[in-house]
């Protein structure tokens, strides 16, 4: 199943299930297009320059939010996955709480970047987890 948007009420859910003011991690899995779809067909380019162009600007809004990347990097091989799953990229960014991370992406600016994202983007998967207690 291909998904690049979140779903209506993935926030809501992701607020009234993951415990205030808890750090979370977010595991993002990334499938770029070859050419990236802009819905007014303003700009050319692939899907991987498109989320370069998002990502620019998108970390300093992490940056403002209080968040980290803590690991970015090329996506080799699925040793466990159904067939044909494959991914380009893979990115983990630590936020200080849930509330940090809805904060950030309902940012009006932010918002305003997110069309290079869902350009660049053929599929997509976005994983809240927190860290278990020892």
């Amino acid at each position: 199943m291909y998904s690049i948007d979140p779903s209506p009420g993935a926030f809501s859910k992701a607020l009234k299930t993951i415990p205030a003011d808890t750090p979370v991690v977010m595991l993002n899995l990334l499938k770029f297009r070859q050419q990236a779809q802009y819905d007014d067909a303003s700009q050319t380019c692939t899907g991987k320059e498109a989320y370069a162009t998002y990502s620019k600007g998108a970390f300093e809004h992490l940056q403002k939010t209080g968040a980290e990347v803590i690991f970015w990097g090329d996506a080799q091989a699925a040793v466990i996955a159904p067939e044909g799953e494959e991914w380009d990229e893979v990115l983990m960014v630590r936020y200080p709480s849930i509330q940090k991370f809805v904060e950030m992406v309902t940012n009006p600016e932010y918002q305003a970047l997110s069309k290079h994202r869902t350009a660049a983007l053929e599929n997509a998967r976005l994983i809240a987890n927190i860290e278990r207690k020892k």
